[in-house]
């Protein structure tokens, strides 16, 4: 192998290297992108019963979603979502 073969399979690695996420970041990113989803999804909810019953706005549902049992709720449910989404990636 020359020097010409051993740079651009050193540049290849560090390509990779660089594109792949470790683990825990993307388990972060999932963790968070499952939460995001569990929050929007009590955000709707909570706009459509409070916006019809009583007519407030968008910002006091907001307020009213963002307490710490749901925070709570939703990262345990993340968590749980995580490891059965691993597990399947796993399995499959």
């Amino acid at each position: 192998m020359d020097e010409s073969d051993s740079a651009a399979y050193d540049q290849k690695r560090e390509r990779q290297k660089r594109r792949r996420l470790t683990p825990v970041w993307r388990g972060i990113i999932e963790t968070g992108f499952i939460l995001f989803l569990f929050y929007s999804n009590l955000l709707m909810g909570e706009f459509t019963r409070s916006n019809a019953m009583h007519g407030r706005s968008l910002v006091v549902a907001v307020f009213d979603i963002f307490t710490l049992t749901n925070l709570w709720i939703g990262t345990v449910s993340a968590l749980i979502g995580y490891v059965v989404v691993e597990f399947l990636r796993g399995k499959i």
